[in-house]
């Protein structure tokens, strides 16, 4: 008898095929089979005078789905089919989340099977849950289904109802998301606070003593019998001691003159406390966990650590990886003390099994939490991996072993010492059992806490002792504002506020980075001015669908249709129909939003106004009362947090004015000025004049600020290119210039097989200065292997792998307008319905290969058009030649 099994990726499948008989054939579906259309021309015909075509979901009509097969998966399916008809058994062996459930069951729709059918799930990829999940084979879960479509018709009713509203108030190409646009509103909200936050200052002191050749510190705490400010007693909104606060507020002259007092009088140990305390191990990685501590430890972003975690899942390396439980399976939990015991030690053991039990509601119990996989778990040096997925297994091991650990046993230690009538404190932990620090300690949100496992000695005073003072330093303070959310503090809050899955995390910080929303800076997530406009016209009017708590509860009832407590068209038709539902409400608020104002930004401390306009965003100020208002576009890589009065000042400035002059070019007399531009800050050499069309500009290297420029500094940028030698072989020349994509050394030779010329380039390296780059050092650049053909400068959002004709990269990339995938010089955007995260090299192959085809054809037009008009033009000489003759 043979068997057909079905999974979703060719990774997956080749891992099962290892544990499975002869006789079964496993086929990858590719992801979904099956959506809702993403382009119009994807509608089917019958569908296409029907009001709600758009949406493709029946509105009218119990909210029913109009599913197509994209074009990038029919030959998919038909393969699927062909397979199924010499097969006597099909099993589908999708994930065992909602997704998969989903895909299963849309397997079955298209294929119509006639042969047993049997629902397989595992939550490993290993041959004993290979074997054991073939006998719990089960049905197709229909409430986990309908849960799945519930959501996926929910996003596409918000997304494609509200979505054109946003392009016709503020800009088109904008989209709204029901957790993206909450996900916004939290970064935009926390941008508000940062500036409405006014700074406080504060002093205090810092002594440096020492005791038996041991120095430590202590800080002031109290001063005659007082507590002493710190950042926690001001109000952020006035930068002031907040009311109610007893406490001293020094300034520098009262701080330094407390110092001179102090320096050289009696320090003397008025209490000594020693507290024991334990620290527990974290549980096991869920899909959250996972996200925020590869973000702090890793510096790998949300997308990426769910894409290494699919492949490490699908090779059989670690459990499935979309689960918000911490449950350990008693497999998993010997697997893990097995370890603890042959690395560390029996003493290094918890005294029992530890389990932990799952805080959020709506996680099951029945996954477990993210692990190695198997019933012995192998070390990261054993699987061979490397980089970035040796990385993330090395971490999911070590904090899986952790959990089943001793606890760490410390003692935190408090000494006051005291100087007239100013008391110091000095704060010291000691590690007296390390436990599981041995393996594993959780990262922090705060770059300034130190770790637990950090030991911070103190010398053995006892009440009475005199260190003896060898520094005394006044220090100054001045308040934060609230730290901007990264990706792991956003993932955290998210998932605490219950809005949204762990699963979808991922793909939602990446679109609101893809679509402009929000710039990375470092680790912080920054919004951008279209985020505010966004945000505001939303919270205006459509305040529930941004509101927290209300996006909280719809997660909460669909997690409730997932379990059958719940209906999912009743629910779809209050959220959509009726007097308050979002058809309704966007069809009146359409009227009354004004376009004005959904494109003006209010921001702090800003009397400029900022507006959203077609070409981005741009400041307006009056100039009088009858002449027309000053507007000055904003540089793109400008933001709401950069924007200050004095900035606004300086664009206008430039605007009314003219640019600033940084001198004359002491060989052609000609100004030269710093201008800006929407790309940012460049220098431009002489005035723009009919004679001078086109005067030489330059932009500022990355990094250099508007205030840095100099006259020297724009003389060397704009000498560029700079000829720096010959190259030995072939006596082409070398040169440095700066371009679009930053400063770069080219050798410029020519090809004698080709007989034609070439340029060979090479980026500079972040220590290199384009102004100072010499011979050598660019010959050395030159000499480093250059990227692969077809290969982009930009870093890759994911690397899809090589294809099988010519083994090039496939490789998905960032564009202007959307995500893309290249290969070669063949581009074509990311389908609609398809994330970075869920396409496979294998649908990628075919879109590129459609893309390719189009090429040919419409090439293949125009050279027939270009024969013909080059045909007629001759044959119309012709005519004119003879007439000519008579």
């Amino acid at each position: 008898m043979s068997t057909l099994v079905i999974v979703e990726s060719p990774t997956k499948a080749r891992t099962i095929r290892n544990y499975l008989p002869s006789s079964y054939q496993v086929e990858a579906s590719m992801g979904h089979v099956r959506d809702l259309p993403s382009k119009a021309d994807e509608i089917p015909a019958a569908y296409k005078d029907k009001p709600w075509k758009n949406l493709a979901v029946d509105v009218d009509n119990k909210f029913e789905p109009i599913y197509v097969i994209p074009k990038t998966k029919k030959k998919v399916v038909q393969e699927l089919k062909q397979a199924l008809k010499e097969a006597d058994e099909l099993i589908l062996a999708t994930d065992e989340d909602r997704e998969g459930e989903s895909i299963s069951w849309h397997l079955l729709e298209i294929l119509k099977p006639k042969v047993p059918v049997k629902r397989m799930v595992f939550h490993e990829i290993t041959r004993e849950a290979i074997q054991q999940a073939l006998k719990d084979c089960r049905e197709v879960n229909r409430d986990l289904v309908y849960a799945q479509e519930t959501r996926r018709i929910l996003d596409r009713l918000y997304g494609y109802t509200l979505s054109p509203l946003l392009w016709k108030k503020i800009k088109r190409g904008l989209s709204a998301g029901r957790v993206q646009s909450v996900a916004v509103r939290l970064l935009v909200n926390r941008e508000r606070e940062r500036r409405a936050f006014q700074s406080g200052d504060y002093w205090d002191l810092k002594a440096t003593l020492e005791h038996n050749k041991d120095l430590f510190e202590a800080k002031l705490i109290t001063l005659g019998g007082e507590k002493l400010a710190t950042g926690a007693d001001f109000d952020p909104d006035t930068g002031k001691i907040a009311q109610g606060k007893k406490v001293i507020l020094l300034n520098e002259a009262e701080a330094n003159s407390l110092r001179e007092r102090l320096i050289d009088k009696t320090w003397t140990v008025s209490k000594r406390e020693e507290k024991p305390a334990k620290r527990r191990p974290a549980p096991p990685f869920t899909t959250s966990t996972l996200q925020q501590e590869s973000n702090r430890k890793l510096g790998i972003s949300a997308r990426e650590t769910m894409s290494i975690a699919q492949k490490l899942y699908e090779q059989g390396y670690i459990t499935y990886m979309r689960t918000d439980s911490v449950h350990l399976s008693d497999e998993a939990i010997a697997a893990a003390r097995s370890c603890v015991e042959q690395k560390y030690g029996k003493e290094y053991l918890s005294p029992k099994p530890r389990q932990y039990s799952t805080k959020s509601k709506s996680a099951q119990e029945a996954h477990e939490a993210i692990r190695p996989a198997g019933q012995s778990f192998r070390t990261p040096k054993e699987t061979g991996l490397a980089d970035k997925q040796f990385k993330l297994y090395d971490l999911i091991w070590k904090r899986t072993v952790a959990c089943q650990m001793a606890e760490a046993r410390l003692t935190q230690i408090t000494l006051n010492i005291d100087v007239e009538d100013a008391v110091f404190r000095s704060s010291g932990k000691r590690i007296d059992f390390p436990g599981f620090f041995r393996a594993y300690v959780e990262g922090s949100d705060d770059p300034e806490a130190a770790l637990d496992s950090q030991e911070v000695l103190l010398p053995a005073l006892v009440v009475g002792d005199h260190p003896e003072c060898k520094e005394l330093e006044a220090l100054g303070h001045e308040t934060q504002p609230p730290a901007r959310y990264t990706e792991a503090s956003l993932v955290k809050t998210l998932e605490s506020e219950g809005v949204g899955r762990p699963s979808t995390y991922a793909s939602i910080i990446g679109t609101i980075i893809d679509r402009g929303y929000v710039q990375m800076r470092s680790k912080a997530l920054v919004p951008t001015f279209i985020a505010f406009a966004v945000t505001s016209l939303l919270e205006e009017h459509f305040p529930d669908l941004v509101d927290l708590s209300f996006t909280s509860k719809m997660e909460r009832t669909l997690d409730e249709i997932a379990i059958g407590k719940a209906q999912s068209i009743p629910y779809l038709k209050k959220f959509y129909k009726g007097e308050t539902g979002l058809e309704t409400q966007v069809k009146v608020r359409e009227n009354e939003i004004d376009l004005d104002t959904a494109k003006t930004i209010n921001l702090e401390n800003l009397e400029a106004k900022v507006r959203i306009g077609r070409f981005g965003p741009y400041i307006e100020v009056e100039n009088g009362e009858e002449a027309e208002p000053v507007r000055a576009s904003i540089p793109v890589d400008l933001t709401p947090a950069d924007l200050s009065p004095e900035q606004i000042a300086n664009i206008i400035r430039q605007k009314i004015e003219g640019p600033d002059k940084l001198g004359l070019h002491p060989e052609t007399g000609e100004p030269i000025y710093i201008k800006t531009g929407p790309y940012g800050f460049y220098v431009q050499l002489g005035d723009k004049t009919e004679e001078n069309k086109k005067p030489k500009q330059v932009s500022l290297p990355k990094g250099v600020k508007q205030e840095e420029a100099t006259l020297e500094m724009a003389l060397g940028l704009l000498s560029l290119p700079r000829l720096l030698g010959v190259h030995p072989e072939t006596g082409g020349k070398i040169k440095a210039a700066i371009g679009r994509f930053g400063p770069y050394v080219v050798h410029e030779f020519k090809d004698e097989e080709e007989k034609k010329q070439k340029k060979d380039y090479r980026s500079l390296k972040k220590e290199d200065d384009i102004l100072t780059i010499e011979y050598d050092r660019a010959m050395e650049l030159l000499a480093q292997p250059k990227r692969s053909r077809g290969a982009s400068t930009k870093k890759p959002l994911r690397e899809l792998g090589e294809h099988p004709e010519d083994k090039e990269p496939v490789n998905i990339y960032k564009g202007p307008y959307g995500n893309y995938i290249k290969h070669n010089k063949v581009n074509v955007g990311l389908p609609e319905g398809e994330t970075v995260e869920s396409i496979t090299l294998e649908a990628a192959i075919a879109l590129l290969a459609d893309k390719a085809a189009t090429k040919k054809t419409k090439t293949k037009a125009k050279t027939t058009r270009k024969t013909t008009t080059r045909k007629k033009s001759t044959a119309k000489k012709s005519a004119t030649a003879k007439k000519s003759k008579k």
